[in-house]
């Protein structure tokens, strides 16, 4: 097939970027050109991949929003991402894929990348919208959960419809529809109502980066969607630093504490962790970007470190407490090893319930995250033997290899029926 131009925009923390790295390098191996639209944190790791890359907003922009100590409010949190990332750089994707687009260009797009789904309207530009995680894409059959509130089957049609429209009014659209209206009537589009509800899906295909044992297909998710199994990226030619080999040789598997890569308000998280640990006994390894959330006097056989490869890492842990991202949660799964989620916010919620439905650990949210309940947790969840046999179980479905190669087949497919 012909030579194509992938324009890949995505907005996010290494979660969000990772996978979009591992669909570029596969598409690049497939002789076409990628390029990466997202935030400067991530350049010298794109460019190294040997990706093209293009800034979405300043490294100070996405400084000021991982330190933003409402990031991960569960109310307020969403608030945030759109007024500093989601909505700042809609015209900036645009304007990119304006000057960039030709007859060879698939747009491959995060659903928070406003400025590729107007493209697609305004322009006629190719347009694949790829989801990270199911919370997204809203279901009246069966949502999960959405936020920390279960939408289920059994509920009535009018509770859900109403809930969803409470949603989008109360906070959604409050914080969205002025701004894409605004934009859009700049360009002769018509106004959009209800943001997040259906329109930010592309009309032509989307792809669920996620198995259909995590998230059951609902009848009513949007026409062409696909689910293609989780893509697994996470630097892993990058070999564990000799500190944290030293650290796992020396004893028994430690358990993992991670509040994630964006995670850098998260202080009393660390309190608690430690406290934990230093109850239970056993060893531990605290994972972060921002070491000063930390507390200075860790007991022994307790030791910080900054970013580890995960798949390098979680199989030699005894178990991950973390708040949940889609991307830890795949690499955890595949690692074998049991989970601890504590959601914050965003889909965490939805992560943590579909890690309860498969047996494969815990949900314990953050404002019941306090030494004793994570004492429990721990317990509870490391002496159930069918904990353990499910978590091998499940490791053996998961393989981001052919997950990324199922997703190239549904683009390049996607070129092939509009020729």
């Amino acid at each position: 097939m012909k030579r194509l131009k992938l324009l890949l925009p995505t907005i996010g923390s290494a979660g969000d970027v990772h996978p979009v790295i591992a669909l570029g390098l596969a598409l690049q191996q497939r002789g076409h050109q990628a390029t990466v639209l997202t935030n400067p944190l991530f350049q010298e790791l794109i460019e190294q991949q040997g990706l093209g890359f293009f800034p979405l907003g300043t490294l100070d922009d996405a400084r000021a929003t991982i330190a933003d100590p409402d990031l991960w409010h569960p109310r307020k949190g969403f608030e945030v991402i759109a007024r500093r990332a989601i909505l700042p750089s809609m015209p900036e994707v645009y304007r990119y894929i304006e000057r960039h687009a030709d007859s060879s260009t698939v747009v491959v797009s995060s659903g928070m990348a406003f400025g590729a789904r107007i493209a697609q309207e305004r322009l006629g530009v190719a347009t694949v919208t790829v989801h990270l995680q199911p919370s997204i894409i809203r279901s009246l059959a069966d949502q999960g959960m959405s936020g920390n509130i279960r939408i289920s089957a059994a509920q009535p049609m009018w509770f859900k419809r109403a809930f969803f429209r409470f949603a989008d009014w109360f906070l959604l659209d409050r914080a969205l529809k002025n701004p894409v209206n605004a934009f859009r009537a700049s360009l002769g589009l018509p106004p959009v109502d209800r943001v997040m509800h259906r329109w930010l899906h592309s009309t032509q295909l989307v792809i669920g980066f996620f198995p259909e044992w995590f998230a059951n297909p609902q009848p009513d998710w949007p026409p062409r969607t696909h689910l293609v199994g989780f893509p697994l990226w996470d630097r892993s030619s990058t070999a564990l630093p000799e500190d944290a080999l030293e650290f796992l040789a020396a004893g028994t598997p430690p358990l993992v504490f991670t509040p994630g890569s964006a995670g850098a308000t998260m202080h009393a998280y660390f309190k608690e962790s430690v406290d934990a640990v230093r109850t239970l006994g056993v060893r531990a390894m605290l994972v972060t970007n921002y070491p000063e959330q930390v507390p200075a006097n860790l007991p022994a056989g307790v030791k910080s470190f900054g970013y580890l490869p995960f798949s390098g890492l979680l199989p030699h842990a005894s178990m991950l407490v973390y708040p949940g991202g889609i991307g830890t949660l795949a690499q955890t799964i595949k690692a074998g090893i049991p989970h601890l989620v504590v959601p914050h916010g965003h889909d965490q919620f939805d992560n943590a319930f579909r890690i309860e439905q498969l047996g494969l650990g815990r949900g314990l949210p953050e404002p019941r995250y306090r030494a004793d309940r994570v004492v429990k947790a721990i317990r509870a969840t490391l002496d159930r033997a069918d904990v353990r046999a499910r978590v091998r179980d499940y490791s053996s479905r998961v393989d981001g290899e052919a997950s990324v190669a199922r997703a190239c087949d549904l683009i390049e497919g996607l070129t092939k029926s509009r020729n």
